[in-house]
């Protein structure tokens, strides 16, 4: 009896042990999982059962990395129908459906095979995907009845598809939960879009309805705009599949040891690649997008190029210009750009194409995809279809093959520092012809220049007209489209030699340019010095000079664009004056202005004196970097060991002026370095040196600040807005270097060398003695006769200087 008992217990043991070891990865039609109990996968990968997310209380069925500490949910069947108690139970119904049962035995959740199975199963398996099938079709994926990885939530893991089966029209896609407590679907959902079968495949993120950012096209190797997917890399490989049948992405670990993901956060509003890091049990995100601004969807509006690290971002390409500058200008690209002249539809002969490189390619949606043409077949066939609006290779592997075309306009371009792909645009052979003229140098200047000398009865040295200026030439007909026809709205100011608009060039630069008035009497003198002293220069702290046009009885100079205008618009402005009201951003300019001026005195190839450096010459750029402008006033010394020289046409700034170079009209690179000093204690009080005001004492900013000085009290010339971020040693320091430079004599004064040095170091500094031009009373008092010129004429009182 105790051995029949014995072979009993021992068969119901062995029973149950062969139940339970079947039961651990699946579940056939007599079995089932209730709220409590799992699946797990052969290998423990991953877990199936019942969870409540975040702060919810309701209950899901979904998937999960078993032996991750951290609960990392990928796949949730019930997303928007949940379980309000532990009632659930997942079974495998009479039809051999798989079903998730709630309350009173009431349907939640219904998964259909697509045929009858005479002996179903659920599986998990080891790669995360729950599976549906028939124990009589063999292990094969073939023969899954239904499979949670054609159905996924926001989670796409390795060996997963991303896209469409065109036999079924099943799509495959991701879409982002709602919040932490809610794996409903939210407004985010990443796939690849539908398209005729002649099209690059690539995809898309959307944001309730509305493309929000994309891939940019496959081109045999990685997605035009992943520069950073390659196909060499260690970690996984990224494939895509293009066929008749099927259209899909898949990416695969190279690596066992590897856990990575990729998920559609709808918090962060971003599709993120994540990988986990077992040392310090966290996921980190290995890439993200949208990676940067550009990468939002049509931010820059139809045929624009969204550059990142440019202010702004969005540029109008070669051949192109914005369809509404009011628009363009205040940020508002919606509208993008158009072309400058129309294509030639009618004469195709006469169109032709401009190569830009490094592009993420446009949205594929209105494209068409041929692999069998080279690229010699495919320019010709986009030339020979009036819509076609640019071209490239199909497939970069192997040095290129196929065609791809687009049609219509061009949307969602993104620029790449390297690693883009090519594309060639259709332009109008008027357009084509004007870039080969744009890249002309001013060779044939000279003999325009000429002319204009000769009817002004001022021409010049034979010597002087033989110089190769190599300076850009631009029609006239080129800067009246990029600034309107020069209307008042794009005028940035007016000086004595003219006004200065803003403008757009066809590739989408901002300049300035400065339109000598016909009235000035010095306008034209400064043009041509500007022409012979800043287009030889090349320095971060300079201003550049773009190109110049002399057309008819017009004379323009053009420069970059600088973004936050003049220093003076700043640091004597107490609202502006915020953006500037941390010591490191002064320092800085303080800085930036010394290194200018070195180079002009020492470091080029030419020794320059500017002659006229003050605050409002002083431009920023978008970063508040400073670079010194307006050359108008210059002057070239011309013997290697020359320093200075002698003018009895005295033209400067009141306030900024050298005495010896006011009282007598020397010049050196002494005067600069007065000027400098002007400057460094204006940057620092925020306040004029001309028109200086303090009800104590009748001293200009010069006799204030050695009045201070000598009192043992300089930091209280700080201006007030720096409040607590100035670095008292290092305010001290710029003050006794302003101080140093605005000596009376010239040899009291340092080289600009010197004053870089004794900015950017501790070394002991010499005392300054009493300035030059100490008090306001004493500098009217002494302030020089200039012959029979009129001081009006000659110092210049101009507010705004070329941008």
């Amino acid at each position: 009896m105790a051995g029949l008992c014995f072979l009993v217990f021992s068969t119901s043991f062995l029973f149950l042990l062969f139940t339970l070891s079947f039961a651990v990865d699946s579940i056939s039609p007599s079995q089932s999982i209730r709220d409590g109990n799992t699946l797990v996968s052969s290998y423990g990968s991953f877990e199936l059962g019942f969870f409540s997310p975040g702060i919810s209380k309701n209950r899901y069925l979904g998937i999960w990395y078993k032996n991750i500490p951290v609960k990392t949910v990928v796949w949730v069947a019930n997303r928007c129908n949940p379980i309000d108690d532990s009632s659930g139970v997942l079974m495998i119904n009479s039809t051999g459906s798989l079903v998730l049962l709630g309350q009173n035995k009431s349907v939640v959740w219904r998964a259909s095979s697509v045929k009858n199975a005479r002996s179903p199963m659920v599986q998990l398996l080891d790669s995360g995907n729950l599976v549906l099938r028939d124990v009589t079709d063999g292990n094969s994926s073939g023969g899954y009845l239904w499979q949670s990885f054609d159905h996924p939530s926001d989670t796409l893991l390795p060996e997963m598809k991303l896209g469409w089966d065109l036999r079924t029209g099943l799509k495959r896609g991701l879409s982002s939960w709602k919040n932490s407590a809610d794996p409903c679907p939210g407004e985010f959902t990443v796939g690849i879009e539908m398209v005729e079968l002649h099209a690059y495949p690539e995809i898309y993120m959307w944001k309730g309805g509305a493309k929000f950012c994309r891939s940019g096209p496959w081109n045999g190797l990685r997605f035009s705009g992943a520069p950073e997917l390659r196909p060499d890399n260690p970690t996984y490989s990224f494939d895509v599949v293009y066929n008749d049948d099927e259209v899909y992405q898949m990416y695969n670990l190279q690596s066992k040891s590897v856990i990575s993901i990729l998920v559609l956060n709808g918090t962060t509003s971003t599709y993120d690649q994540l990988t986990w890091n077992e040392a310090e049990k966290n996921w980190r995100i290995y890439t993200s997008v949208p990676r940067d601004f550009c990468d939002r969807y049509g931010l820059c509006g139809p045929n624009a190029n969204c550059v990142i690290g440019e202010s702004p971002v969005c540029k109008c390409p070669q051949g192109f210009k914005p369809k509404s500058l009011e628009k363009w200008n205040s940020a508002d690209w919606e509208l993008g750009c158009v072309r400058n002249r129309p294509l030639s539809c009618e004469e195709r002969d006469k169109d032709g194409f401009v190569k830009f490189t490094n592009l993420k390619l446009p949205d594929s949606t209105h494209s068409w995809v041929n692999k069998s043409m080279n690229i010699k077949e495919c320019r010709a066939k986009c030339l020979n279809n009036c819509t076609c609006m640019a071209y490239t290779n199909a497939d970069i592997r192997g040095g290129g093959s196929g065609c791809a075309l687009w049609f219509g306009d061009l949307l969602d371009i993104k620029k790449f520092a390297d690693d883009g792909q090519d594309l060639y645009i259709r332009m109008s052979a008027s357009e084509l012809e004007e870039e080969d003229d744009g890249k002309a140098k001013t060779r044939i200047i000279k003999d325009q220049l000429k002319e204009t000398d000769i009817r002004e009865g001022n021409q010049k040295n034979e010597g002087s007209q033989k110089e190769d200026l190599e300076l850009p030439l631009f029609n006239i007909s080129t800067i009246a489209s990029a600034t309107d026809n020069f209307s008042d709205y794009m005028k940035l100011g007016e000086g004595g030699f003219g006004p200065v608009y803003r403008g757009t060039l066809a590739d989408g630069q901002e300049f300035a340019v400065k339109r000598l008035s016909r009235s000035s009497g010095q306008g034209f003198n400064e043009f041509m010095n500007e022409i012979t002293t800043i287009a030889k220069l090349q320095h971060r702290n300079l201003v550049k000079i773009l190109g110049c046009c002399v057309q008819e009885e017009e004379k323009m100079l053009i420069y970059e664009y600088m973004a936050n205008r003049s220093l003076d618009n700043f640091i004597f402005d107490q609202t502006r004056g915020e953006l500037l009201s941390d010591w490191p951003k002064r320092f800085n300019i303080i800085c930036g202005i010394a290194r200018g001026l070195l180079y002009l005195h020492q470091d080029s190839r030419l020794r320059i004196i500017h002659r006229d450096l003050k605050a409002s010459n002083v431009l920023l750029d978008d970063e508040m970097n400073p670079k010194i402008s307006d050359f108008g006033l210059a002057r070239m010394l011309t013997g290697g060991d020359q320093t200075q020289g002698n003018t009895k046409r005295v033209v400067g700034t009141y306030g900024y002026m050298a005495p010896e170079y006011a009282a007598d009209g020397r010049f050196s690179v002494k005067s600069d370095v007065f000027s400098f000093g002007i400057l460094i204690l204006e940057v620092i009080s925020g306040r004029r040196n001309k028109g200086f005001y303090h009800p104590d004492h009748s001293h200009n900013l010069i006799g204030h600040a050695w009045s201070l000085w000598k009192e043992g009290r300089p930091l209280e010339l700080i201006d007030t807005l720096l409040g607590s971020s100035c670095n008292p040693s290092e305010v001290l320091r710029s003050i006794q270097v302003g101080l140093l430079c605005v000596q009376h004599h010239p040899e009291d004064r340092p080289s600009m060398a010197s004053v870089v040095i004794m900015l950017g170091s501790d070394i002991a500094l010499a005392q300054p003695k009493q300035p030059g031009f100490f008090s306001e009373r004493e500098h009217e008092a002494g302030r020089p006769h200039i012959g029979n010129e009129s001081s009006t004429n000659e110092i210049s009182i101009s507010l705004l200087e070329p941008r």
